[in-house]
């Protein structure tokens, strides 16, 4: 399994009709940083506006997933999510000129092809797994539908259909490893029942769909006026419809069992909102795009709760995300008062930094000479510096900004920090930055000790242009 965090080498375009809006997008993936995550960006809308691939983020999952954030959103994003995520790919800017992603053939294997066209690259900086180490389940009673996680070492899906009084019956797919992604999941076409098209076509969706883009299966007879209907709908001469059992127009299945594998590529793509890849094992019964969403959220408060309770692990031979110089370029503190060495991880609700404090310190002149302690006022400071990088990180321009600390609450200090001790500083925040205000969740380890936690509330703010 892929340990380093990926993107790509080179830019890469796709340009389709969107299924439901008939509309033509051109979409343009873009390499990222490291810890920058997957980001859609509406280059169609003044200001060019981005949106975070993040369940937070979703506002919509009528048979497609739907972000939105700040009244700027982009639909389907679930196929080319799925490529990315079965590519191992972790940071990337989406730039797409208009409110849907392409559909391209109905599956996510142009995306494939096109990422790997384009080279993924390893970057200097670990994967964030979201190791599932207990059992977690969703149950949607009314539909049937459960979805459970298990503890496993890799990536693995299992998706069981069960559809009633169809063709297609019960159907079985999963994916063992993301090696196998490309050739057993990528080329699996969206589907759509043909008792439902017309249904679909009403409520203002599948505008753009084509037998090019997706299956449709055939699971009731029509009347003639129905199958008028459709043809007048989707552009088809009568005479070129073919009804026979099976797909519309005999259209042949890459696999027996393809409906199922596309479910499997859909609950990649869905679960990729998590904002972290996972190890551990999925199971689903009958999923779909809603289920999936809220099976998300509750594998995202579990990774939170652990969140909570963890230790950030400091690897000194890794690279640093920041090192001294680039952080003295963000931060305005110098010398006895620059309490960052380095920065070991930074995402976009995230920062760990490292104090190494030596008997060198100044304060250690004054503060307990025979016994000498790291004054637990500049463990909370250490803290709130580190705090101070995560929130100039999301400006453009950080070397503009001050932080400023309007409050610290519910402070604690757990064990004494002292020469020799590597200070590890972890910060996270609890709310969105909004009017430049922002509170953010400390922590200070010694190893895998706590030493020092606090709740700190700050304000950005522009000191010069």
């Amino acid at each position: 399994m892929q340990t380093q965090q990926c993107t790509i080498q080179n830019p890469v375009n796709f340009t389709g009709i969107g299924i439901h809006s008939g509309c033509t997008a051109n979409v343009t993936c873009l390499p990222a940083p490291p810890n920058h995550g997957i980001k859609f960006q509406r280059t169609d809308i003044a200001g060019g506006p981005t949106i975070e691939a993040r369940v937070e983020n979703v506002v919509k999952t009528d048979l497609s997933t739907t972000l939105e954030y700040n009244q700027a959103s982009v639909a389907i994003v679930e196929h080319l999510l799925s490529a990315i995520s079965g590519l191992a790919i972790d940071n990337l800017l989406i730039q797409i000129d208009a409110p849907e992603v392409p559909i391209l053939d109905g599956s996510a294997a142009p995306f494939v092809q096109g990422l790997q066209q384009a080279g993924i690259a390893a970057q200097d900086v670990e994967k964030n797994y979201f190791v599932v180490k207990e059992p977690i389940t969703y149950t949607h009673p009314s539909t049937g539908t459960t979805i459970s996680a298990f503890s496993s070492d890799s990536y693995q899906l299992s998706v069981m259909l069960e559809f009633e009084n169809t063709c297609l019956h019960h159907q079985h797919a999963h994916l063992d490893s993301l090696a196998d992604y490309s050739e057993s999941i990528a080329p699996n076409r969206t589907f759509a029942l043909l008792s439902q098209i017309c249904a679909m076509h009403d409520r203002g969706l599948i505008r753009g769909g084509t037998l090019d883009n997706g299956l449709v299966i055939v699971d009731q007879q029509l009347s003639p006026e129905e199958i008028t209907s459709i043809c007048q709908r989707f552009n088809i001469e009568e005479a070129q419809l073919r009804l026979s059992t099976g797909v519309l127009n005999g259209t042949k299945m890459h696999f027996p069992n393809e409906p199922a594998r596309h479910k499997v590529l859909d609950m990649i793509g869905d679960l990729t909102l998590l904002g972290r890849p996972i190890k551990g094992k999925i199971i689903a019964r009958k999923p779909g795009h809603a289920a999936n969403v809220a099976f998300v959220k509750k594998l995202r408060e579990v990774m939170l709760q652990q969140e909570a309770a963890s230790v950030p692990i400091y690897n000194p031979q890794l690279a640093p995300v920041l090192d001294i110089n680039q952080i003295t370029n963000m931060l305005p503190h110098r010398y006895p008062f620059q309490l960052v060495d380095k920065i070991i991880q930074l995402d976009d609700r995230t920062v760990t930094g490292i104090k190494n404090v030596t008997i060198n310190e100044p304060f250690f002149q004054g503060h307990f000479p025979s016994n000498p302690i790291m004054p637990g006022v500049l463990q909370i400071e250490a803290l709130v510096q580190t705090g101070g990088v995560l929130v100039l990180s999301k400006v453009p321009d950080p070397e503009k900004y001050a932080t400023y600390f309007l409050a610290i609450e519910q402070c604690r200090f757990r064990k004494k920090v002292i020469p020799g001790d590597t200070l590890i500083m972890h910060c996270e925040l609890l709310t969105d930055i909004k009017r430049g205000i922002v509170k953010m969740k400390g922590k200070g380890f010694v190893g895998d000790k706590l030493v020092c936690e606090t709740i700190m509330t700050a304000q950005i703010v522009k000191e010069r242009e």
